[in-house]
């Protein structure tokens, strides 16, 4: 297992929204690697890299490498036994599993979506899987127009009643079904979502910085940030300047985001995106740091994001990142500035109010 180095900063912990629990401002999300990019022992080693570093939360989904993901993680909080109150655990449900042995032969049939049925047959097969007998928080993991959202906010309500779930949030709702499901919670005399896990990014920040500020749902709602992507999947990295490496994920990877991006790969976007990542590269340099390392600190400047999930195929990936705390401190309105100067995407709205 790897040490860590000793000059790393100190884990910063925010609360999730305005819950009363902490998590780190990084956390390790099991999307791509556990399961699948990586192999189990080395799965292993990054997890306890980052409990080492002071990584106290930990995102997992049914969904990824058809859950294998959660197996991973399960065998090595067993094998780390780790105390439960120690680590914040999540998962997902909506897009089923294939590993569990529960979906029977109709795997499209009840074994998907926001359903009660799923939501508490899918958590308590994430569970089995995670070897934990709750997790902290469950995600529905992307809306289910398809089902009326009474219906997922009771089921929700009836994990955390039976202790399975402490929490409960959602990760890609528009801002509108967030506060839907936060008018029924209200009626009924329910548990709203606590947190929403959108994809955050210099390249994408409409989401977290425009539409939810402006419904309101930080100040009215209290909701707290898990964000995904802070990397944009590699594109802020600065690896594809000069073109897609061999190796890269954006080469080797079968996930259908991943293939997404592939298909941008030298259109007018993407060169545009290039464009601003090599003048962020200059800022890092100034700053006595890399792309990477910056393009983390500038989501953990934003104060409504309680934590940046990021992925790591190796232990000195989560050191380097850790790093960003450090580097965020040196965001001051100048930086910022540059880097809104660099990439001229600050939505509309920040910038009639702000400039």
């Amino acid at each position: 297992m790897a040490t860590p180095p000793s000059d790393l900063p100190e884990m910063e912990y925010r609360f999730v929204g305005r819950s009363g629990l902490q998590i780190s401002a990084i956390s390790i999300g099991g999307w791509l690697t556990f399961g699948g990019h990586v192999d189990e022992e080395k799965a292993h080693a990054i997890l306890k890299a980052a409990y080492d570093v002071g990584i106290n939360f930990f995102d997992f989904a049914e969904g990824y490498a058809g859950g294998e993901s959660e197996l991973v993680a399960g065998r090595a909080f067993k094998k780390f036994g780790w105390k439960r109150n120690d680590i914040v655990v999540s998962t997902k449900i909506n897009w089923g599993a294939a590993t569990s042995g529960r979906e029977g032969n109709l795997k499209g049939i009840n074994n998907v979506g926001l359903s009660r049925k799923h939501i508490i047959e899918g958590t308590e097969a994430a569970l089995e899987r995670l070897q934990l007998s709750y997790v902290d928080i469950v995600y529905a993991h992307r809306p289910d127009r398809h089902t009326p959202i009474e219906e997922s906010v009771r089921a929700f309500n009836h994990l955390i009643n039976t202790g399975k779930a402490l929490y409960w949030g959602t990760s890609e709702w528009l801002a509108s079904e967030i506060e839907e499901a936060w008018a029924v919670a209200d009626r009924l005399g329910l548990i709203g979502p606590i947190v929403e896990q959108p994809g955050y990014s210099l390249l994408r920040r409409e989401k977290v910085e425009e539409e939810f500020r402006h419904a309101n749902l930080y100040s009215r709602r209290g909701l707290g940030l898990t964000i995904f992507s802070p990397l944009q999947g590699g594109l802020l990295t600065g690896k594809y300047v000069d073109g897609v490496p061999d190796d890269s994920r954006i080469a080797q990877s079968d996930d259908k985001y991943i293939q997404s991006v592939k298909a941008g790969v030298g259109n007018e976007a993407w060169k545009k995106q290039q464009e601003s990542v090599k003048g962020l590269i200059k800022i890092a340099e100034k700053l006595g740091t890399d792309v990477a390392t910056l393009s983390m600190a500038w989501v953990l400047k934003n104060p409504d994001v309680s934590s940046a999930i990021t992925g790591a195929s190796r232990p000195e990936q989560i050191f380097q990142t850790v790093r960003a705390i450090d580097v965020a401190k040196k965001l001051d309105e100048g930086v910022l500035k540059e880097i809104d100067d660099v990439f001229g995407n600050k939505p509309a709205e920040l910038q009639k109010r702000f400039g």
